[in-house]
């Protein structure tokens, strides 16, 4: 999968960029099966405790999740990428076809950004009311008010993919084109991480409806928010962070890796016994935030 020049340039002028059918269904089906199992072990473990009187076994992976969920909360305790560490999803921040994009935006020398993550967007109805708005439904923001300020000249880009289609119905992204070429936009803690109120830019949002297999990507400073889930599924989804090898990752206390180099091939992590250990040996700095808020 290569980007057109036309899309590059559309990505250069919108600051945002939705591609489909980047991946097969064999690109994406061990990631599922991987966080099925993972969903599974917690369920059992959850229901031994005698937490989680019913296992839904039966329900496919889009409503699994949802049901358990209902029964217990601890079920997505620390339920992330750097929570589980699972093989599939490590030999996915290497998918081909996901760097062949990547590749065409930032070049041949690739590091994996360790700002990554799992979401499982809930319907809204089935969301508890004592839960804040925004764990649902991420407010306006820029990706770099997650990073720290030395990251600043990093061209850090999104890689946003949905496990299932993400519709309007499902809770899909909304963005706002053009307004990246302002750079950042301070942003306050209150509420999530989100852009204050009174500098939130006056643009009209695009839906960024994207089919399973297809890829949203965004400028770092692209402003973004999550809408609802109304439909009667997880609106699962991945978002990942690739930027140039050498260049600040923007959370230097968390491990970043090579995943492509034409010209120090060797240098590509191939080993998840390897990426396991970088995680589990982060020792973050007491009191040094990793956001710039």
């Amino acid at each position: 999968m290569r980007l057109s020049i036309e899309q590059i340039i559309s990505y250069q002028t919108e600051g945002y960029l939705i591609v489909p059918n980047v991946f097969t269904n064999e690109d994406l089906q061990p990631v599922i099966d991987e966080l099925s199992a993972e969903i599974d072990a917690r369920a059992r473990a959850l229901h031994a405790g005698g937490k989680l009187p019913d296992l839904h076994e039966d329900e496919p992976f889009e409503r699994r999740y949802m049901l358990l969920h209902a029964q217990c909360r601890e079920i997505g305790r620390g339920f992330d990428i750097n929570g589980y560490l699972g093989e599939a999803i490590f030999r996915f921040l290497g998918n081909p076809n996901l760097l062949d994009v990547a590749e065409c935006l930032l070049g041949s020398e690739l590091s994996c950004n360790p700002i990554q993550h799992i979401r499982t967007k809930l319907p809204a109805k089935r969301v508890y009311s004592d839960e804040p708005d925004y764990f649902q439904n991420v407010p306006w923001h820029q990706d770099c008010a997650v990073t720290t300020p030395d990251s600043e000249a990093s061209e850090i880009i999104t890689f946003w993919l949905p496990l299932v289609d993400a519709t309007a119905e499902t809770g899909c992204m909304e963005v706002m084109p053009h307004v990246f070429k302002r750079g950042y936009i301070n942003h306050h803690a209150e509420g999530g991480t989100t852009i204050v109120p009174e500098k939130l830019p006056q643009v009209a949002p695009i839906l960024a409806e994207c089919p399973k297999g297809g890829l949203v990507i965004m400028n770092k400073y692209t402003p973004h928010r999550g809408i609802s889930n109304r439909s009667d599924i997880v609106r699962w989804s991945v978002d990942l962070r690739y930027h140039k090898t050498g260049a600040p990752s923007g959370r230097d206390v968390h491990p970043s890796f090579v995943v492509r180099s034409r010209l120090q091939p060797d240098s590509v992590l191939t080993e998840s016994a390897e990426w396991r250990r970088m995680w589990r040996e982060v020792k973050e700095e007491k009191g040094k935030s990793l956001h710039r808020v």
